[in-house]
């Protein structure tokens, strides 16, 4: 028999480092998922309600920095029955080390999942030295 695996469901989680708003509603932390080849590391961070226009990804001192705001769904002509969908703000930071080629950082964003591509910088290639002898 083969194995199998329960999916859990994962519940928006809340920021839970108390800080300075500017502006009203929860914050919360997108859970993410990061793989690494010889080549790249792959961050894969959900962030369900985003758009485009409403992502942030700022690069300053080595903090990646991922902001994106989920704006409401129902229509000014709509009146809410059930809410189960919360609205708000997602947040998370990433340090990153001198292994990370910064300027080819890359970032795909499609149904609510956004993708990073993070590029190993390249390695000093082996070679072999000329001595000068005089």
């Amino acid at each position: 028999m083969a194995d199998s695996k329960e999916l859990k469901l994962k519940e928006k989680q809340e920021v839970s480092i108390p800080a300075e708003h500017t502006r009203p509603g929860p914050v919360f932390t997108p859970a993410v998922d990061i793989f690494e080849t010889d080549k790249e590391i792959t961050l894969l961070a959900d962030m369900p309600g985003v758009a485009g226009k409403n992502l942030n990804i700022d690069l300053r001192d080595d903090t990646l920095t991922l902001t994106g705001d989920i704006e409401p769904f129902e229509g000014p002509d709509e009146n809410d029955i059930l809410v189960e969908y919360e609205v708000g703000k997602y947040f998370r930071q990433f340090t990153l080390s001198e292994v990370i080629d910064q300027e080819k950082i890359e970032a795909d964003l499609k149904n609510g999942v956004l993708r990073l591509t993070l590029p190993k910088v390249e390695k000093a290639k082996p070679r072999k030295i000329t001595v000068n002898a005089a």
